[in-house]
């Protein structure tokens, strides 16, 4: 008895492994690729209430010696309101490709736009973070290089405040931080700025910036939360940023923000919640994030149950915004059995699959999830089993998108061998018949009859 229980035993694991082999390394290449093309989302951040005050008016290319002139009004004009206006001509004159060349091969013109970041007048100030705003977007790389040497200013400035860090003018500090999350994207940026800001002791400045609480401005915690984003996602030293409580300050923030949405419908909230889901998600995926618990690291429970509450809002208000959050609960359940005890043991596999007819996109990651749950063993599966998620399946394999139901074939195969009465559920509603469809496509076949195998001699 004891050696057939053992050779029938033998081959499940080796199932088990190879499917967690292959969903490993296919997650490592998803987020290798994520992270890759969240390194190239600029955002071009321009105040439709300002230019409708300026009359709507079409901007004009500068030549050098125009450039010229307007800095020059700016650092010397006799009064302020001129020289302020100087500097809104060359910022909208900086919208064009033409006036940016013209501007970078002036000499001085940076250091001049630098100089007047850290002038004492609020409204200057303003309009130099706007015209490097214009700058640090331009898809030109020569003008992206020419910006580079406006970042150790930057970062002068931005350390120099107080142990608050609250200037005493936001619109100033959000437009720094535009300019600064740019700055962050270019291609040099792991080697040439990266590691100067995390030398600084801007880090934990943001951390301050993004702490939940009434000090907390939306506005800037939106431009220094994409700061924090790209810096992350460069992965030069992110164990640091885990060091000064980053998981913690962010989980937190997490928490303050799924409370806001209960309370408000201010749709404003959407713009912070992107930057942080992907900060999260991106620092989840670290060598160095194994245990979760301690200071530094995320609560389970009140992440998890903050973050349904996001996915509620996210589906009601910003469809586009449920990858983000799904994908936070991806890598929280990847390594992790006490996420996945969270989910179960608040009752969230029904509010997750009732997201999957959202789009194939969110089916996958819907699926990569419950994969992620079902992989910890039988007392999951045993978890998961009897309820909706069954006949989910099945209908999930009726999808057109080959990567739906190759997520969904995965998904019943681990159901499969560690609960076999899955297996027995889904031969008598007609599984059979379904996957019959799908033995064909090429990319699916080897799923195909590895489950057909399993149903049949379980």
């Amino acid at each position: 008895m004891w050696s057939g229980r053992q050779g029938r035993l033998r081959p499940v694991g080796c199932a088990v492994e190879e499917l967690r082999c292959r969903w490993r390394e296919r997650e490592a290449a998803l987020r290798k690729a994520r992270r890759e093309q969240q390194l190239i989302s600029k955002r071009l951040l321009r105040d439709d209430a300002l230019e409708e005050t300026e009359g709507g008016c079409v901007a004009m290319t500068l030549g050098e010696a125009e450039i010229q002139q307007f800095l020059g009004l700016a650092q010397r004009g006799t009064e302020e309101k001129e020289r302020e206006k100087a500097l809104v001509s060359l910022r909208r004159g900086l919208q064009h490709p033409e006036t940016q060349q013209a501007f970078i091969l002036l000499e001085g013109s940076m250091r001049t736009l630098v100089g007047l970041l850290t002038s004492n007048q609020a409204l200057l100030q303003l309009e130099a973070a706007r015209c490097l705003h214009e700058l640090s977007h331009s898809e030109q790389s020569a003008v992206a290089e020419a910006c580079l040497p406006a970042t150790s200013y930057l970062l002068t400035y931005l350390s120099s405040h107080s142990s608050d860090f609250i200037s005493p003018h936001l619109t100033v500090l959000e437009a720094l931080g535009y300019a600064l999350s740019q700055l962050l994207q270019a291609k040099e940026a792991p080697e040439a700025i990266i590691p100067s800001v995390l030398g600084s002791t801007l880090p934990q400045h943001i951390l301050q910036l993004l702490q939940p609480g009434p000090k907390l401005n939306l506005g800037v915690a939106v431009e220094f939360a994409w700061c924090l984003h790209y810096i992350i996602c460069s992965q030069v030293n992110n164990a640091l940023l885990i060091s000064h409580g980053c998981l913690s300050t962010l989980g937190l923030l997490l928490l303050d923000m799924a409370g806001a949405v209960q309370r408000t419908e201010d749709a404003r909230m959407e713009l912070l919640a992107c930057p942080v889901l992907r900060c999260l998600s991106n620092l989840l995926t670290e060598a160095a994030v194994e245990v979760v618990g301690g200071p530094n690291q995320l609560e389970d429970e009140r992440v998890v149950a903050a973050l349904f509450i996001l996915l509620q809002f996210f589906l009601q208000k910003q469809p586009s915004l449920l990858p983000e959050g799904l994908w936070l609960l991806n890598n929280l359940t990847a390594n992790s059995p006490s996420f996945c005890t969270s989910l179960l043991s608040m009752d969230l596999i029904e509010p997750l699959l009732q997201l999957l007819p959202v789009s194939n996109v969110v089916s996958v990651l819907v699926l990569t999830v419950l994969c992620n749950v079902a992989e910890k063993g039988p007392a999951y599966c045993q978890c998961l089993w009897p309820g909706p998620l069954l006949p989910c399946l099945i209908g999930t394999l009726a999808f057109s998108d080959t990567e739906v139901v190759g997520h969904s074939l995965e998904l019943l195969q681990l159901l499969f061998l560690y609960q076999p009465e899955t297996a027995e559920a889904f031969l008598q509603q007609s599984g059979l018949q379904v996957l019959e469809r799908h033995q064909e496509a090429a990319q699916l076949q080897d799923r195909v009859h590895a489950l057909q195998k399993t149903a049949l001699h379980r």
